[in-house]
């Protein structure tokens, strides 16, 4: 365990601890201390500094531990869900596709304190604030794989928000394909809570290892909503949204265990018991988008996915296209 580790587990009680008083505790130098602290705020930690008297949390942070996530699960599938915290680790879903696969009707899932290389679809980059995210992925197996397989990332969208939801969230919607978002009426633009990422490997004749990622902000600062912005997108945190965001260990035990058990329903019936739950927290239906693909852009009105969670795109000439892939933005909006 490094020394900023164990100074964040110190300082996540939110009361104040001298200089002194850490680095007596810790069989370190003083200035051991500051170093340490130095690095905590480079990940993004916001940590206050009082003169003469010592250093605090800005927020109250709760740390992860795996056997608090593990023990708050449904006793339905806790069996069946090996859950590992990491301290600092480039990407959760790069782990897990690194390892071997869980069987088929087994998870595993990987959170992170610290996320460095977060990504987002189409190569984008994810930040992620040490305290003011919640990083995690879950990896599982299916043989067959699902015929609704492209749909994964809508049903995952549906089991978070309904996780988020029952944590306090007062609203929250869901942007095709695979954002959270808050639920912004035209003609304002919605800002990203969380995002999710799926990534499949698979061998001709063998069961397909599937790692989800869920990316979520907690609670974000100005400089971080800076930030976010100069990448082209709209921010928004599930503190403002009313979660209480210092208790994380039962949030990311929410989020797994819906996960899990939509994975479950999934591997049995598909997407048919998603939909309507889609639908109904659609944040672009019948609003003017700009859809981005590998033929280039179109515009046209967002009409709603399909039974097979394709979004069905109106044309100005009134044609309604499907679209499988590609990234949609309101139009008008970066």
């Amino acid at each position: 365990m490094t020394l900023a580790q164990r100074i964040f587990l110190a300082l996540a009680d939110g009361d104040v601890h001298s200089g002194e008083a850490l680095a007596a505790s810790l069989g370190v130098t003083r200035s051991a201390v500051w170093k340490a602290i130095g690095q905590l705020r480079e990940a993004g930690l916001q940590v206050e500094a009082q003169t003469n008297v010592g250093y605090r949390l800005a927020e109250r942070c709760e740390p992860l531990a795996a056997a608090a996530i593990r023990d708050a699960l449904p006793k339905e599938i806790r069996g069946a869900v090996a859950v590992e915290v990491e301290w600092e680790i480039p990407s959760t879903n790069l782990a897990l596709l690194a390892a071997p696969p869980p069987p088929p009707g087994r998870y595993a899932a990987l959170l992170a304190e610290n996320q460095t290389g977060g990504r987002g679809r189409r190569g984008r980059t994810w930040l992620a604030a040490l305290g003011g995210s919640l990083c995690l992925s879950i990896a599982t197996s299916f043989e067959p794989l699902p015929r609704d397989l492209a749909a994964l990332s809508l049903i995952i969208g549906v089991r978070v928000r309904e996780a988020l939801l029952a944590c306090g969230a007062r609203e929250l919607a869901l942007k095709w394909p695979n954002d959270l978002v808050t639920p912004v009426p035209p003609p304002g633009v919605p800002g990203k809570v969380g995002g999710i990422l799926v990534e499949l490997r698979a061998e001709a004749g063998g069961a397909g290892h599937v790692v989800i990622g869920s990316g979520l902000n907690l609670r974000l600062d100005a400089s971080a909503r800076a930030q976010i912005a100069r990448l082209g997108a709209e921010a928004a945190d599930l503190a403002t949204l009313g979660v209480d965001v210092a208790a994380r260990n039962a949030l990311a035990s929410a989020v797994v265990g819906r996960c899990v058990d939509g994975l479950e329903i999934f591997s049995r019936l598909g997407f048919a018991p998603f939909l309507a739950a889609w639908r109904d927290a659609d944040v672009l239906r019948d609003r003017p988008v700009r859809i981005h693909g590998g033929d280039g852009v179109r515009e046209g009105i967002a009409r709603g996915i399909d039974t097979q969670g394709a979004l069905q795109g109106e044309r100005a000439d009134g044609i309604v296209e499907s679209v499988l892939a590609g990234e949609v933005s309101v139009r008008g909006a970066a």
